[in-house]
């Protein structure tokens, strides 16, 4: 069954329809989950939320695409840690439904994506860096954070990278939409 499930992220179409449709699915996902968030959930949404942020706007800032082979700042630590960082800053919105069981089927999901995505695009690095991708697949865990290598350099923050990768944008769209829950909750309890 998880075979059948992971096979389910491989589908080029889905990918592609997902890909191409994926914020108006969220506005969509957004709007109609709004009814039932949960006032009193808004402080511990926001900070699992924003720890996941703070992971990405690192990555935006040690992230040098396709030209580059991530190995500094977070990657040094974990070979995916955007990934992780996106966990986090869903899981923190769906904390506000106030059911935290909804976060155990929200992981399975996610990993089942996660798992596909990062196999392709793995693939896809082995081609571009070769054995120096290799060397650095077998010294940092694919998604369990673990100690940087020896000389691995980890407090890293590229500010021309973090504006060139869309770090600002990305903290101020969450910002935004978190802003923009708390008003909406604030108001309805009035």
């Amino acid at each position: 069954m998880m075979q059948a499930l992971k096979s389910l992220f491989s589908q080029p179409k889905l990918r592609r329809f997902i890909v191409a449709l994926r914020v108006p699915l969220t506005i969509v996902a957004i709007v109609l989950l709004v009814p039932f968030l949960k006032r009193e959930w808004l402080l511990a949404g926001f900070v699992v939320s924003m720890a996941g942020e703070l992971v990405q706007l690192w990555c935006f800032a040690a992230l040098d695409k396709n030209s580059d082979l991530a190995a500094r700042g977070p990657y040094a630590l974990v070979r995916n840690p955007m990934y992780l960082g996106r966990f986090f800053i869903i899981g923190g919105f769906l904390l506000l439904l106030g059911q935290p069981w909804i976060l155990l089927p929200y992981a399975v999901g996610y990993w089942l994506y996660m798992d596909s995505r990062v196999g392709r695009e793995e693939a896809r690095l082995r081609q571009i860096f070769g054995k120096s991708y290799a060397r650095y697949c077998a010294q940092v865990q694919r998604f369990m954070p673990g100690l940087p290598q020896p000389g691995q350099p980890v407090a890293v923050w590229d500010w021309q990278l973090f504006r060139r990768n869309n770090g600002p944008f990305n903290l101020a769209l969450t910002l935004a939409v978190w802003a923009a829950v708390a008003v909406w909750l604030h108001w309805r309890t009035m």
